[in-house]
């Protein structure tokens, strides 16, 4: 089923002025350490080991990761994308000194960008916040693929419902995120991540943390 302009609004739509500055302490610093159980350094770690200076980073929320891993270079091509424009305008002020690229996109849809295509493409805890179920949403990775050059690496992490281990704490939260439409992700499982991300993507491997998922493959 194809999911609501508003489905897919609520899922970015928590990412306002005022909360992106809370979001650093609250989700990488408290969240993915205490309930996820998968710090953030791991996440970070993950990037420096796939992240290449020709990249596009999906999803972007605060800016963090692109601000905070090691590119291969000192001048390297930055480029991000969002529905949200807050998000866009946080992190592209965040990694300023990239002068990065911004494209104001919706995953679910076709992409189209007039620019040249990518080496990697990072994807960090946006599949759980697109409605629908692992499969329909996972139309965003076939999207991403056509702005990414032979052999590019896709790479991110998502919060995975089944197939992992879930806290008190996580199941909870995962809960209230869910009745607030921030996550949707109650379909989502190691088994059929796996399933999609082979069906779309060459080498891939995937890595479980606490209940996050790390996934790589490559075009």
């Amino acid at each position: 089923m194809t999911p609501t302009a508003e489905q897919v609004a609520a899922g970015q739509a928590v990412y306002t002025k005022r909360s992106l500055k809370l979001y650093d302490f609250i989700v990488l610093g408290v969240s993915n350490r205490f309930v996820w159980k998968c710090p953030t350094q791991r996440l970070v770690d993950f990037y420096n080991r796939h992240v290449t200076a020709n990249h596009l980073e999906a999803g972007v929320g605060t800016g963090y990761f692109p601000d905070r891993c090691r590119f291969p270079s000192l001048t390297p091509r930055v480029a991000l994308m969002d529905l949200n424009s807050d998000t866009l305008e946080f992190a592209s002020q965040r990694i300023a000194r990239y002068t990065p690229e911004t494209y104001r996109r919706n995953v679910l849809e076709p992409i189209a960008v007039d620019a040249a295509r990518f080496d990697s493409v990072g994807i960090n805890y946006l599949l759980h916040c697109l409605p629908g179920s692992i499969e329909s949403k996972s139309v965003a990775i076939d999207h991403l693929k056509a702005l990414m050059n032979p052999n590019a690496v896709m790479f991110g992490s998502t919060l995975l419902h089944g197939g992992v281990n879930r806290s008190w704490m996580a199941k909870r939260l995962m809960h209230v995120y869910t009745r607030k439409g921030i996550f949707s992700n109650q379909q989502d499982n190691l088994e059929g991540l796996q399933r999609v991300l082979s069906q779309r993507l060459n080498d891939v491997s995937i890595e479980v943390v606490g209940c996050a998922a790390l996934f790589a493959g490559r075009l």
